[in-house]
C-alpha cells in the first residue's frame, strides 16, 4: 500500500492544485491530511470564502481516499463543508506491519509523544517544517511539512510512504524527495 501524507493547507486550493499532480503521478492507496484545513475567522489572506469553497471542493474529490484528524485550526464548523470526518484528535493506521500514529501536533508531536508501544511511527503537522528521523528507541517522527505555508527554510512539502520507506518530496517541481528514511 501506498499513502501520501499532508498537512497545513490553510485554505489553500492552488497547493491542493499542485497536490493533485502529485497524487497522479505517485498514484497512494490513501491520502492523510493532518489538519489544519482552513483557517476561521478570516485570520489569513488565503481563507477568503471563496478559498474555502474550492478547497472544500478539492478535498471532497478525494473523500474516498482520505483519513484525517483535527489541526489546531479546524472547527466543528469546517466539518459541514467536507464529506468526510475531520473532527478526531488521533487515528491509528496500520500499513505493510507498521504502525503509523497520526495527530496534527499540536497534542503529540516529538516533545509530547504518544503512549509507548502504541506505534512505531509517529505522524504530525503543525510545526510547517518537514521532519524525517529515528529517534534512540527506534520510534521515527514524520512531518511531512506544509503545502501552503512553510515555515523557517522549508519548501511547501508532502510526505509519502511505499514499501517500507517514508519520503519527504517537494510540492512543486520534480517528484525528487528531499529526505527519505527506510523502515
Amino acid at each position: 500500500m501506498k499513502a501520501l501524507f499532508f498537512s497545513d493547507i490553510h485554505g489553500s486550493p492552488h497547493s491542493l492544485a499542485l497536490l493533485q499532480e502529485k497524487i497522479k503521478e505517485l498514484a497512494p492507496d490513501k491520502l492523510v491530511l493532518l489538519g489544519d484545513i482552513f483557517l476561521c475567522g478570516g485570520q489569513s489572506t488565503l481563507d477568503s470564502s471563496t478559498a474555502r469553497k474550492q478547497t472544500a471542493a478539492w478535498l471532497n474529490r478525494w473523500q474516498d481516499k482520505i483519513i484525517a484528524v483535527r489541526g489546531n485550526c479546524d472547527r466543528d464548523c469546517d466539518q459541514k463543508l467536507l464529506n468526510f470526518p475531520i473532527l478526531v484528535e488521533y487515528r491509528i493506521l496500520e500499513i505493510d506491519g507498521h504502525r503509523f500514529f497520526l495527530s496534527h501536533g499540536h497534542c503529540w508531536n516529538p516533545g509530547h509523544l504518544p503512549p509507548e508501544g502504541v506505534a512505531d511511527i509517529l505522524v504530525n503537522g503543525h510545526t510547517h517544517i518537514p521532519q524525517l528521523t529515528r529517534d534512540g528507541d527506534g520510534l521515527v517522527c514524520f512531518n511531512p511539512g506544509s503545502l501552503a505555508l512553510p515555515r523557517g527554510d522549508s519548501l511547501p512539502s508532502f510526505g509519502f510512504y511505499s514499501e517500507h520507506i517514508l519520503y519527504i518530496y517537494p510540492l512543486d517541481g520534480t517528484c525528487k524527495p528531499l529526505s527519505q528514511l527506510a523502515l
